[in-house]
């Protein structure tokens, strides 16, 4: 109710839709404001009857969802703004995205506008400020950021005892936004011309946020004897006001003709620009305004819903009031007419998303195939290394100007630095400085054309990046391919809540986690070495996570992820480890790309021979210790076949399916590929350089005895042998983990654990590495 005036004036007069000149202005749309968005898009005929009954009822039923969720309302909703202070986050760094799109020449955004709305109790919410400064230094005059200051949160006043509006005034300021403040209605502006001496302004200016919520629950005659005393000019300006005039001093928020002036003077800034409106909680419906309890009044009663009829001239009796029914404008009345001519002569109905099928260019074969080859004898490189070289071709491809690779200032970690000086690194206003490095072949360049998105110390805005980038082939209709490269844990545990709405906004690009792996990324410690984000991966409904080992499987796993995402046009994007641990990269084996892809393929064959046999599993650089070990276990006279598990989730997605068709049609069983792979009895141990609950995710399709090997507990500090050993994924721990399996089946001679144990030197007693 505090934000309807905000909204309607900007839908009349404000906002331009897709069918406008340009690719129409984008709307964050405050998450809890959505009923009222729906209440206008019933008007407008957008969204019938049957859907307003199902509000939140959307399991079976073609229901209208919560909030602005455009995975289930995907021609509705374009932008998802929950959890609170995601949606101004990401307005600020879609308006960057679109002046990118723009001065590369890719799209022409110049006509539109980003709109963000949100409230005062919203903005304590550290992203909702996170990305200000990036706007005001970036100069972003095509965003716009409206925040509705009701001074109340769920549970009661934002700052009771001072003024939020002054407080975000300083703060936008300071970032270097204009700011445009909505105070008082224009019922006000005939007091003020008459305070000649200001005591109105001053008496105003005093009264905290507290005494103002308090002050709009006052009838006419206290609220009177409260604002104007103290001195007799208030008490003479006071008197003068009947309990209507009374009535009729309105917050600012509630003033069409303030509203319009504040956009109007927004749109004109050359800066990014903030309208804080000054509203009631609960505006209009008496029994709710400006009450603590606002927030949780889900229903009004008869008393309320009469006077809303009253003061609204809602053509509806008590009778018909008590069902509360929908009501809707006569298609020939003129207030509808209006609706649709003003929405007409700005381009169309808001919100609205449209998702083209868009025929993507998708590379050639060549840019995946040298891969394919391994390195020479004596050569090595980390997967990292090779996933830059591949990225370097993907921007020399057919699709090159659409690769947008985003960096969170590890670049030079990650070996990408000659990418700077090749590609540029995009600034706005390009390179003022000469670099330190100028006279070098790979110099530091900025460009107004830079490909290279460097968002600096800042995984938030680069998420925030990406999910522009990943959704451009809807809102500006023209895909862009990103890569978000960054470092270990800073990824999915830093940002989770942003990948959760990437889902959301239905995204489709690349999350790239490089310096991967607990032991892996070996001297960083506790904070940094990463085992667990594949785990988080697999809770994230459409995002396909990946451990390869080797150069041919990141490439294999690239090619389909882009063909899936571009080729098939589905909404899905793709999660990759990369490891920073040199090896040679093996050349590819025939006829496994199907089977990198379904998530594991065998690497080697078990000797077909009457000694014991074993299954081991291994991914990322663990797999060089499964394969030592195998060979250990050749010379102990066991046998043994080692398997690249590229993705766990993968398996266990096709798993789960599989066991959905079994329980819905148990005259025929489906087999999954998981089970088709592991399925027997032989004793299998998987081991990987994350926690052993990410192998365990296919356990039950495992038929045999299923050992795991895994990083749970902290990282920590020490070289990468001495951590695999204290992790017990080392070459060693591997072939005794095996060996033990098979002496408690009697597969093997008794004692033969013990003989390993004592020849070895491997220690029975240690830290408890989970506590």
């Amino acid at each position: 109710a505090s934000s309807s005036t905000i909204y309607e004036v900007g839908f009349n007069h404000v906002f331009k839709g897709k069918e406008s000149n340009g690719i129409g202005d984008a709307l964050y749309i405050q998450g809890h404001g959505s009923p009222g968005i729906y209440a206008r898009a019933f008007l407008e005929g957008r969204i019938t009857r049957e859907q307003l009954l199902n509000f939140r009822q959307e399991a079976f039923l073609d229901g209208l969802s919560s909030y602005p969720h455009p995975r289930l309302m995907k021609e509705f909703w374009e932008y998802p703004t929950v959890s609170m202070g995601l949606g101004p986050l990401a307005a600020v760094m879609q308006a960057r995205f679109w002046k990118y799109l723009t001065n590369r020449n890719l799209v022409d955004t110049s006509q539109s506008t980003v709109y963000s709305f949100l409230g005062d109790g919203e903005m304590d919410e550290p992203e909702a400020i996170a990305a200000i400064a990036v706007a005001g230094r970036e100069k972003l005059d095509n965003l716009i950021t409206v925040v509705n200051c009701n001074l109340q949160r769920l549970d009661g006043p934002v700052r009771g005892n001072s003024k939020i509006i002054q407080e975000l005034e300083g703060l936008y300021r300071g970032a270097g936004w204009d700011v445009f403040k909505v105070l008082w209605d224009s019922n006000w502006d005939r007091l003020f011309s008459q305070d000649s001496n200001g005591v109105l302004l001053s008496r105003l200016e005093e009264i905290n946020d507290g005494d103002f919520q308090r002050m709009s629950t006052l009838s006419p005659s206290d609220f009177r004897k409260e604002l104007f005393s103290g001195s007799e000019e208030l008490v003479s300006l006071g008197s003068k006001l009947s309990d209507q005039d009374i009535i009729g001093l309105r917050r600012g928020g509630h003033d069409p003709l303030k509203i319009y002036a504040a956009y109007h003077a927004a749109l004109e800034s050359d800066k990014p620009a903030v309208i804080l409106a000054h509203t009631v909680k609960g505006w209009g419906i008496d029994s709710f305004a400006g009450r603590n309890t606002t927030h949780q009044k889900k229903k009004m009663n008869i008393d309320d819903l009469i006077a809303y009829r009253d003061r609204l001239n809602i053509p509806l009796d008590d009778e018909q009031l008590q069902s509360s029914p929908f009501y809707s404008l006569d298609e020939e009345s003129e207030a509808l007419e209006y609706i649709h001519s003003t929405r007409g002569k700005l381009g169309g109905y808001l919100p609205s998303r449209k998702s083209p099928e868009i025929d993507f260019n998708l590379p050639s074969e060549e840019t995946y195939s040298q891969f394919d080859n391994g390195t020479p004898e004596g050569q090595k490189v980390s997967t990292t290394m090779a996933f830059v070289r591949l990225l370097r071709n993907l921007m020399k491809s057919e699709i090159g100007d659409k690769v947008v690779p985003i960096i969170p200032d590890e670049g030079r970690t990650f070996g990408m630095d000659p990418l700077f000086s090749e590609f540029g690194i995009y600034s706005h206003s390009g390179q003022k400085y000469k670099p330190v490095d100028h006279k070098m072949i790979m110099k530091y360049k900025e460009s107004i054309t830079g490909q290279i998105l460097e968002e600096g110390i800042s995984e938030a805005n680069s998420i925030a990046s990406w999910i522009a980038s990943a959704t451009s082939y809807s809102h500006a209709m023209t895909p862009t391919l990103p890569f978000y490269i960054f470092y270990s844990m800073f990824g999915f545990q830093r940002v989770n809540d942003q990948i959760w709405q990437a889902a959301d906004a239905r995204a489709r690009g690349f999350l790239m986690g490089a310096t991967a792996g607990r032991t892996t990324l070996n001297g960083e410690g506790l904070q940094h070495q990463d085992g667990h984000s594949l785990l988080h991966a697999s809770t994230v409904p459409f995002c396909r996570s990946w451990d390869p080992a080797y150069a041919y499987e990141l490439a294999t796993i690239i090619r389909h992820g882009i063909n899936e995402m571009w080729g098939e046009n589905q909404d899905v994007f793709h999660y990759i480890m990369l490891y920073n641990q040199n090896e040679r990269q093996p050349p590819k084996p025939e006829g496994i790309d199907d089977k990198i892809i379904k998530g594991a393929y065998r690497l080697s064959e078990s000797k077909s021979d009457n000694r014991p046999n074993v299954r081991i599993l291994g991914s990322g650089p663990i797999l060089s210790h499964v394969i030592e070990a195998s060979e250990k276990l050749v010379e102990l006279g066991i046998n043994s076949e080692i398997w690249s598990v590229t993705s766990y989730g993968e398996l266990r997605r096709e798993g789960l399916e599989s066991q959905r068709i079994n329980r819905l049609y148990p005259e025929e069983e489906k087999i999954p590929y998981v089970s088709e792979c592991f399925g027997d009895e032989i004793t299998t141990v998987a081991v990987s350089d994350y926690i052993t609950a990410v192998p365990e995710m296919i356990q039950r399709w495992v038929g045999g005895k299923f050992i795991v090997l895994g990083t749970d507990g902290f990282g920590r500090s020490d070289d990468r042998l001495e951590l695999r050993r204290f992790f017990e994924i080392d070459t060693n721990s591997i072939v005794l983990a095996t060996i033990s399996a098979l002496e408690r089946e009697g597969s093997v001679k008794k004692g033969l654990t013990e003989e390993i144990v004592e020849k070895w030197g491997i220690s029975r007693e240690r830290f408890d590495k989970t506590h």
